[in-house]
């Protein structure tokens, strides 16, 4: 990695990518100039959309609306909840991937085409390159498996499975999913590997951006550059504990077994990461919102067979729940055989859930604290612990740009610089275009698609723009890379169907469809294809604050 002295950094450049995520490094592979086509040798399984790209291969020339609206109308199995650009560039890359992932070989070729680089830097305040997974804000283990499959985290130019050889792992098998600190790891080499570690800046604190007749000036640097693309992420802030709770995190790190119990507060992947990460002997008080109907808990999607971890805490959950209303669990004997992890040691239950309970009171001791509880039947309690775990959601934040600039972003509501930027603040834009401010691009959980392996077509959409313009021109080019909105008045079906997704509580599930099935390869049959439906409406699932991939 380059020095990360101010010195260092140019002060004019063409492009600025704040963030150093899976995004900003598939962004940055592209603007050094690897321009992604589709090999028609490699004909996709799609025989519609393998006819329409023979005829324009460049995947920077593309009609996304043309090329995608057949989709929801197709035997093959495509989201309907990521951008189309998205959906296109995660099918071309992986053709079959949520059921016969070794079936077919990847239909993009990437080409090395030095006239078309262009000049930037990739700026992030992260450790390594990597974002948020080489910088774990939530005590979780490094060992928990990644909720993506390893076939869906590989970037261009250098795959994890090439890593895996590298470093002499073991290849995974189909819909294995890899510990997140394996990922870390091949995130934080990637740039080296596919040369672009150039660009790519680490432990750097961008503020003060603003916009100029030029384009944009970064005080914290004073660098000033003509095209900036936001890849901060949604995630990358904590939600902060109510002030009262705010002495209970000066208490003894949890890392270690500790004496009273560790509360948990939270009801996603975050609160299970965290109690799952808890020493064996560890109690766990844990407090959660319960809300099946209006808010479910993300752990309700997890199917026991891919995600048994994530499944065992939302079982627990659920039980409590039910003792709360005083009903008894009728379990099967042979459930009764299988091991649990939250079953009793040294004669106490390792884990009490309180679902819908309040802290009323907080009354701090030398090592540990009591707590006053409400029940949600009104029934007040008290609990001592030892540690508390207060994670019920993360944000991301766009305060490293001015008053004037984030409003015009965000809108007016934006008014204080801690303004919390979700998944779904942008996403209305990201529909019209990704473009969501003269010469201001957005790309990953910005747009609300989360998973690395929907990052690419934003990628390739800003990569596209950028390069034109730099080459070109700065003028926009109209109706080649057209949007979600677009795309939804192509055909009336395709209207309806969006509609119907704007109605729905889970219309931006963010592509986590495969969480409520066990990942087998499978027929691609009509009849197979409306049971995955059928499953992933029950599910439930909510794009709620968890960092993904």
């Amino acid at each position: 990695m380059p020095s990360q002295d101010e010195a260092s950094l140019t002060q004019e450049i063409n492009t600025v990518v704040v963030g150093n995520g899976p995004s900003a490094l598939i962004l940055s592979y592209i603007l050094h100039g690897n321009i992604p086509y589709y090999n028609s040798t490699k004909a996709h399984p799609d025989p519609i959309l393998h006819q329409k790209l023979c005829n324009r291969r460049c995947l920077l020339d593309v009609d996304i609306a043309d090329l995608t609206t057949h989709f929801t109308a197709s035997r093959l199995s495509y989201s309907t909840q990521a951008l189309p650009v998205n959906v296109l560039l995660d099918t071309l890359l992986r053709p079959l991937a949520d059921t016969n992932p070794d079936q077919y070989h990847s239909c993009v070729e990437w080409r090395h085409e030095p006239k078309k680089r262009v000049s930037h830097l990739v700026l992030g305040n992260a450790s390594k390159p990597g974002g948020q997974w080489a910088d774990n804000p939530v005590p979780g283990s490094w060992d928990i498996g990644a909720l993506s499959y390893a076939e869906m985290l590989s970037l261009p130019g250098y795959s994890l499975t090439e890593h895996r050889r590298t470093s002499h792992v073991a290849c995974a098998e189909d819909f294995a999913r890899p510990s997140r600190r394996e990922v870390a790891e091949y995130l934080a080499i990637y740039p080296e590997m596919v040369g672009i570690s150039d660009s790519i800046h680490t432990n750097t604190k961008v503020e003060g951006i603003s916009q100029i007749p030029t384009g944009f000036r970064i005080a914290s640097h004073n660098i000033r550059c003509k095209h900036l693309v936001l890849a901060s992420g949604t995630f990358s802030n904590l939600i902060p504990a109510r002030p009262l709770l705010q002495p209970l995190l000066s208490l003894p790190s949890a890392r270690r077994s500790i004496e009273h119990p560790l509360l948990v507060i939270g009801s996603g992947f975050s609160a299970a990461d965290v109690i799952l990460s808890a020493s064996s002997d560890q109690r766990i008080l844990h407090i959660f919102k319960w809300a099946p109907d209006e808010h479910p808990s993300p752990l309700r999607a997890c199917h026991p067979r891919a995600y048994p971890e994530y499944a065992g805490v939302y079982r627990k959950m659920k039980l409590a729940v039910r003792a709360c209303s005083g009903l008894q669990e009728s379990v099967s004997p042979f459930r009764r055989k299988k091991s649990d992890p939250f079953e009793r040691a040294n004669g106490q239950a390792l884990y009490e859930g309180l679902p819908n309970t309040y802290i009323t009171d907080v009354k701090m001791c030398k090592r540990s604290a009591i707590i006053t509880l409400r029940q949600s039947d009104g029934q007040c309690v008290e609990r001592e612990i030892g540690a508390m775990q207060y994670v019920i959601g993360r944000r991301g934040s766009l305060d490293f740009i001015d008053h004037d600039m984030r409003c015009d972003i965000l809108g007016s509501e934006a008014v204080n610089a801690d303004f919390p930027v979700t998944g779904k603040t942008l996403r209305s834009k990201a529909e019209e275009s990704l473009e969501v401010a003269p010469k201001v691009f957005i790309v990953g959980s910005l747009t609300g698609d989360s998973l690395i392996r929907f990052a690419f077509g934003g990628c390739v959409s800003a990569a596209r723009e950028i390069i034109r313009r730099t080459k070109q021109g700065d003028e926009p080019t109209a109706g080649i890379i057209r949007t979600h909105k677009e795309l939804a008045h192509a055909t009336d079906t395709q209207a309806r169907i969006n509609e119907k997704a704007e109605a729905s509580d889970y219309s931006l599930t963010n592509g986590h469809a495969d969480l409520g099935r066990a990942a087998k390869p499978r027929s691609m049959s009509i009849d197979m294809v409306m049971k995955r439906c059928e499953i992933w409406h029950e599910s439930g699932w909510w794009s709620g604050g968890c960092i993904v991939s």
